[in-house]
């Protein structure tokens, strides 16, 4: 499963979750997609097995960035 997030300059503040999808090439569309024409934004597509660690948070793992 892959989480798309945009960030607002760069700041983990402002992550937020804009979509989930099983398809990596469909995540990426999704993430250009959510940031096309914001300024200062970027994204963050991370992978997740559903895995989670002894805290109960999933443990993703960050397989694209782009701005």
């Amino acid at each position: 499963m892959y989480h798309i997030y945009t960030l607002k300059d760069r700041s983990e503040f402002s992550k937020t979750l804009v979509a989930e999808t099983k398809d990596y090439d469909e995540a990426l569309e999704k993430a250009e997609k959510a940031i096309k024409g914001k300024e200062g934004y970027s994204y963050v597509v991370e992978e997740t097995d559903g895995s989670m660690n002894s805290y109960g948070e999933l443990i993703a793992t960050v397989v694209a960035e782009g701005s």
